[in-house]
């Protein structure tokens, strides 16, 4: 399954990568994060390892082991999911005048052997409006300033 969000954000291509790659930040605009915890020594570069504390329906569920596998900043970056998620996210950065163009991919399979098909399209509305909403939290962060 893979699901693709865009949005122009109010900064330069730099601030936009620092944003993103403030990893525990990230909980204050992914809506289904709860915690995000760098697990490795390094912190930049292929190899950083993350755990994301996730939420389903606001409570905080299972904590997702995820791995960047692609670094080419302030253009690019992938990371690859654990646990109940596998697949992976890649995250792009455009110029455009006056902003940032911030494309998030997902292509994620969820590990339920038989029904993982039809659970995934089932999923797909829900991770395709929480990647949404997220998009517009981070929108409005950069926007106030913050992140």
């Amino acid at each position: 399954m893979e699901v693709v969000r865009t949005i122009d954000l109010p900064c330069d291509i730099d601030r936009a990568w620092a944003v993103l790659t403030d990893w525990e930040r990230q909980a204050s605009w992914m809506r289904d994060a709860d915690r995000v915890t760098v697990t490795s020594v390094a912190r930049e570069g292929i190899g950083v390892r993350l755990a994301v504390r996730t939420r389903l329906f606001g409570i905080p569920a299972f904590t997702e082991p995820m791995e960047v596998t692609a670094w080419e900043p302030p253009r690019h970056l992938a990371l690859r999911h654990g646990g109940p998620v596998s697949g992976e996210g890649a995250w792009t950065l455009a110029p455009v005048p006056g902003a940032t163009r911030f494309t998030w991919t997902e292509r994620v399979r969820l590990g339920m052997p038989v029904v993982g098909g039809v659970a995934a399209w089932c999923y797909r509305p829900l991770l395709a409006w929480l990647m949404g909403g997220a998009l517009r939290e981070l929108r409005d962060e950069v926007a106030r300033g913050g992140a």
